[in-house]
């Protein structure tokens, strides 16, 4: 492993910390059609034209599926103690439900007992977007009864790995599963409607209660459940009222949409005055079973808006900015590592979640494989160095933060951006599927060595 020194003011952290990296099915396993598996919706979503730059597909992605040995020893290489991972649904129920295809089943054993015998922690998610398309077929997250359908595939994969398995997130950024893929449609199914979105965020939350529940029946006395949320602060763009409003109006949008029914406080009454009629059909007991308490909440964070009034914009009614002197990945996304810190002192303050992980921290940017065989990505060495910084500052407040996930491990599918945008710490030639540690890969590992207390 090269060798990268660490600054001497670099803070430690406590010991047990998690030290990981985060990676999604469709990202990376490919091996789409083998094993008995069904198909996604980000099947059909990226093989319609015009939906994936560059008519991208997660067809062989990382061919992680073959692949796997090789990559959970390069893990080991980089002293990662924990890998959080998510299982492909259709792998599970190629038809959403009913039958349980048991290769699929077999594939996650041997990835579980890979990383055990490796001394890496397996942290496991549920839904990390790709629903079966047999039950999109019937409607999907916006038909009710994918709620026992997700229960169901909780309790089916549980049984077979929650002997081994004891971290759980049953969902992963449901806010981008229900705005992204039913609001701006972006993201598969690629739906275009406000009144679905909600209803869609409305049972997305209903069936994480009811999967909690069913993880702690199948698990041990030691399981620990939680979900994954992506996190942006809303900043107004200046002191004018009506742009505080809509910085108000954002965070109810982007955030306590989900926070404050997870955290037993109900959905936010300003947000329901202002959806009105949009707002979803919620039955009685639905907040009760949404609200199941957690043993620790995920946070995923990359960046924060700045946001301004704008009627005529789309829900919710804002306009972002650029913000002055601030720098961008190459998502165009601000780097503004103090956003982290004020997230994580906010989980603690206003929701107090037991335990906090940050399951996903990261940034794309233009990576070139040069000639010395190498990837000299300072950007997002620098990115890692300042929010892990912040993180630290959080725990030094008292923010029960018990791990960090860098978003991610290799290169990968980036969703609507295909393979146009690179996050790993590991580059992937997509051509050989040769993996590169990159700098900031080297950063990391030397961090994690060091990094205790």
């Amino acid at each position: 492993m090269k060798e990268i020194p660490l600054s001497s003011d670099f803070p430690r952290f406590p010991p047990g910390f998690a030290w990981g990296a985060a990676t999604a099915a469709y990202q990376i396993e490919g091996a789409v059609q083998a094993g008995g598996r069904g198909e996604s919706i980000w099947d059909r979503f990226s093989h319609t034209p015009g939906k994936v730059r560059n008519g991208d597909t997660g067809d062989v992605a990382c061919d992680h599926y073959n692949r796997y040995p090789d990559d959970v020893a390069l893990m080991r290489s980089l002293g990662l103690t924990a890998y959080r991972f998510s299982i492909a649904w259709p792998r599970i129920l190629p038809e959403g439900q009913g039958k349980v295809n048991t290769a699929g089943l077999d594939f996650y054993d041997r990835l579980v007992d890979g990383l055990l015998a490796a001394n890496i922690i397996p942290f496991a998610t549920l839904y990390h977007w790709d629903l079966p398309q047999a039950l999109q077929d019937v409607g999907g997250w916006a038909n009710r009864a994918v709620v026992d359908a997700f229960a169901h595939y909780a309790d089916m994969v549980s049984r077979r790995l929650a002997d081994r398995v004891h971290h759980w997130i049953t969902h992963n950024e449901p806010w981008c599963v229900s705005f992204l893929g039913h609001y701006t449609g972006e993201h598969a199914p690629g739906q275009r409607n406000l009144v679905t979105a909600l209803q869609v965020a409305h049972h997305v939350l209903l069936s994480h209660g009811e999967a909690v529940s069913v993880l702690r029946t199948n698990g041990s006395a030691g399981t620990s459940v939680g979900i994954t949320c992506n996190l942006t602060p809303g900043v107004p763009a200046s002191d004018s009222e009506s742009d505080v409003a809509a910085a108000r109006r954002w965070d109810g949008y982007f955030n306590r949409w989900f926070l404050d029914p997870l955290a037993g406080y109900g959905y936010p009454e300003d947000m329901l005055a202002y959806y009105g009629q949009a707002a979803p059909a919620i039955q009685p007991g639905d907040l009760d079973r949404i609200a199941v308490p957690l043993d620790f909440f995920g946070l995923n964070y990359y960046f924060r808006a700045v946001v301004s009034d704008d009627p005529t914009a789309p829900v919710p009614n804002t306009r972002q900015h650029r913000a002055k002197g601030a720098q961008y990945s190459a998502m165009n996304w601000e780097i503004y590592p103090d956003g982290l810190f004020e997230l994580l002192l906010r989980l603690s303050h206003d929701y107090h979640f037991p335990a906090i992980y940050i399951t996903e921290n990261g940034a794309a940017f233009d990576d070139t494989l040069l000639a010395d065989g190498q990837v000299h990505d300072p950007e997002r060495t620098s990115f890692l160095h300042a929010h892990l910084a912040a993180a630290h500052r959080a725990l030094a407040a008292g923010v029960p933060l018990a791990g960090y996930f860098v978003w991610s491990l290799l290169d990968n599918f980036e969703w609507a951006y295909g393979y146009a945008k690179r996050f790993g710490i590991v580059y992937v030639d997509y051509p050989t599927q040769r993996r590169i540690v990159k700098d900031s890969g080297h950063w990391y590992a030397a961090l994690i060595a060091a990094g205790t207390l």
